[in-house]
């Protein structure tokens, strides 16, 4: 056919070869047969990088979010202030300030505990404002089916979307604070860091474990509600409410063995350990451990019910 359609040069294709070649050109496609494609293909990780991406890109669109950012930056810039005036003291000797005062501002673990309580807030609210526009709307449309005919498995789906909150809390949690530690250890000198490298791994440590158990919860909350609006009441109440009836049962029965339910004051436990820092009276480091190991299964167990392809009602 090729041969017969060719024509000479400057003259047109005769009408039936013209019609012979569209003929081809809309064929059918069971009629081509398949063929493997032999395109490029991404990695794992590539592929496992796509929930995070398109999450992130449609959490920064939103003001109410970057406002939350821009504000959660504002106490990182006044603990830069800080170190920056406790390392140099000489500029306010000339201003009459006391002895007390100048041994008051150092860059110690007491410094960053202060510091990481402060930014923990802020990622509570970061994540019940993102967190639970991360599963509610594929289970509200029913869209795991469509996620799961991909090659995409449930534990996959579930790391990326965990991803998407560490990377995001991450911004105003373990980054600024190492930031921190590594202004102070330059303006301190070799001494200080010797003395407290600790309190660096210390810090990024309890920053980790605290992503996690945020992340975890706006993870469940989301999966749990199926509403936004609802699974973010979920978040805030899980901190808030767990604190409060902490502290009802220590005041009825006169002890302090009522924290082990609240997560927030079991993670800051392990954290005052971790910064060598005087604990407050309470459960000691072992039992918030377990306590929160506990807690951790618990909400994968609510994620590995509710992040189905399907739902059988009885």
């Amino acid at each position: 056919m090729s041969g017969y359609c060719l024509s000479p040069p400057g003259k047109r294709m005769p009408a039936s070869c013209r019609d012979a070649q569209e003929k081809e050109t809309w064929m059918a496609v069971y009629k081509r047969g398949y063929q493997r494609y032999l395109g490029p293909i991404q990695g794992r990780w590539a592929k496992f990088c796509v929930l995070p991406r398109f999450a992130w890109r449609r959490m920064l669109s939103q003001r109410l979010v970057v406002l939350l950012l821009v504000l959660s930056m504002i106490w990182p810039l006044l603990c830069a202030a800080y170190l920056y005036i406790g390392n140099h003291t000489d500029l306010l000797k000339g201003l009459g300030v006391g002895p007390d005062f100048l041994s008051f501002i150092q860059g110690n673990g007491t410094f960053f505990m202060v510091f990481m309580n402060v930014q923990a807030i802020f990622a509570v609210f970061l994540a019940a404002l993102t967190g639970p526009g991360c599963i509610a709307p594929d289970l509200a449309n029913n869209a795991l089916p469509l996620y799961f005919s991909r090659p995409i498995t449930r534990g996959e789906y579930a790391l990326g979307r965990l991803a998407t909150l560490v990377g995001l809390l991450s911004i105003i949690t373990w980054i600024p604070g190492l930031l921190l530690f590594i202004m102070q250890a330059s303006m301190a000198g070799w001494s200080w860091f010797r003395e407290n490298w600790e309190i660096g791994i210390g810090m990024f440590a309890g920053f980790v474990l605290w992503i996690l158990l945020v992340s975890l919860v706006a993870l469940a909350s989301s999966a749990y509600a199926k509403m936004k609006v609802i699974a973010g009441g979920i978040v805030l109440g899980f901190f808030f409410i767990l604190s409060g009836a902490s502290n009802i049962i220590n005041g009825v029965f006169r002890s302090s063995w009522g924290f082990i339910i609240n997560p927030s004051w079991a993670t800051r436990r392990l954290w005052y350990a971790m910064l060598e820092v005087d604990p407050p009276e309470g459960p000691g480091v072992l039992l918030c451990l377990c306590a929160l190991v506990v807690l951790f299964l618990l909400l994968a167990l609510i994620l590995e019910r509710k992040l189905r392809p399907v739902e059988v009602i009885t």
